[in-house]
């Protein structure tokens, strides 16, 4: 089978032969080799920098607490908090764990050991993640980080009563997003289907437990207890921040993945896809964020999620360097580059949510994006 992308334009579809995805996946692969051959101390002090950083406003937060009693103090350390936990999900945890610094050979960066400050064990992470996500991107019914397992992100996906809830469900989502990520692994919705027993869990809830019993210790017990009689106003705080980087990260990953141009994908559509068809599926499966290079940093550079998607390897602090040049492919290729503000890229995965929670007979089917992947079979396959 090969793959033809037709991309609408003023004089009709244009299409893009399977010679041409094959060159585009050699470009791309020559741009990667060229960007890993190059990783070196500036990468390195890069990495080390976020770090200290992050470090830093973990200890002032933690520090002002014990004034937590002012509430401008207060306010502040909880802003710190926060930003602590962004910079260590986000630019850092989220990056460490794709083996973004492997080729560093040091124990505390390594893919392998490395531990978040998150409820969710890294080891499960990475398989619902690393592997069933960037593996089957976008993929109906393979990558369950297409709507999380509760919410319905395409108009394929099929629509029932219960879908009418899912803005109420996507706030409970976005705000206690990590425990969501957290019991992603177990897909609890093919427990209800049947598809899958509870015994089949046990090992992952243990894990679970495991390491959410240690992230509730530390933030609601251990730390509000050092500030004595300002325990209260520290697990407030706490709380607070976490409910902070669980906001941004969900509003983050979600413009990377749902906004309005980004498609999806049957599997027949991707059965045995060359590497030239899995780069454009990931270019046509993501969407990028614009933005400041602080906002880039607090991102973690998932605001480049299209090059995250194309290179989950790469050091994230590259991506705005590589990123004009995978725009100009696109461009090269008729390819979109689907790309915008935060407050653009947010109002339209809302709006995607609330109108795809409607039944389908009372709302207008979704505008095309423009590109048609389609899959053709060989002659010899249909008698020719």
């Amino acid at each position: 089978m090969n793959m033809t992308i037709l991309t609408e334009t003023a004089d009709g579809p244009l299409v893009l032969s399977p010679d041409q995805i094959d060159e585009l996946g050699r470009e791309l692969d020559a741009l990667r080799a060229r960007i890993t051959a190059d990783l070196g101390e500036k990468d390195r002090e890069y990495i080390y920098s976020i770090i200290k950083a992050q470090r830093g406003f973990e200890v002032a937060g933690r520090a002002m607490m014990y004034l937590g009693f002012l509430p401008p103090v207060w306010l502040a350390a909880v802003a710190s908090l926060s930003v602590s936990k962004i910079l260590d999900n986000m630019e850092i945890g989220h990056n460490v764990m794709h083996g973004q610094y492997d080729w560093m050979r040091e124990p505390g960066l390594n893919s392998r050991q490395f531990e978040w400050d998150n409820v969710c064990p890294g080891e499960q992470w990475k398989h619902s993640h690393n592997y069933l996500h960037h593996t089957f991107t976008n993929i109906r019914d393979k990558d369950r980080d297409l709507g999380y397992g509760i919410l319905r992100m395409t108009e394929e996906q099929q629509w029932n009563v219960l879908r009418l809830g899912q803005p109420l469900y996507a706030f409970i989502l976005m705000v206690a997003f990590e425990w969501g990520v957290m019991g992603h692994d177990l897909e609890v919705e093919n427990i209800v289907k049947g598809k899958r027993t509870f015994a089949e869990t046990k090992e992952l809830v243990r894990g679970q437990w495991r390491k959410a019993g240690k992230q509730v210790l530390k933030d609601y017990v251990v730390f509000p207890a050092l500030t004595g009689p300002l325990f209260v106003h520290t697990l407030a705080g706490n709380f607070t921040a976490n409910l902070v980087r669980n906001i941004w990260a969900f509003s983050i990953i979600f413009c990377g993945h749902f906004p309005a141009g980004v498609q999806s994908f049957s599997e027949e559509e991707t059965a045995e896809e060359t590497r030239g068809e899995w780069y454009v599926r990931q270019m046509l499966g993501s969407a990028n964020i614009t933005g400041s290079p602080l906002f880039h940093i607090m991102s973690g550079n998932l605001s480049h999620q299209i090059e995250h998607h194309l290179f989950p390897d790469l050091p994230a602090n590259r991506y705005p360097q590589i990123a004009p040049e995978v725009r100009a492919l696109c461009e090269k290729y008729g390819l979109p580059y689907n790309t915008g503000s935060l407050g653009k890229q947010v109002g339209t995965v809302w709006k995607k949510i609330f109108k795809l929670a409607a039944p389908p007979r009372f709302v207008k089917k979704m505008a095309s994006p423009g590109v048609i992947v389609m899959r053709q079979r060989k002659a010899s396959e249909v008698g020719v």
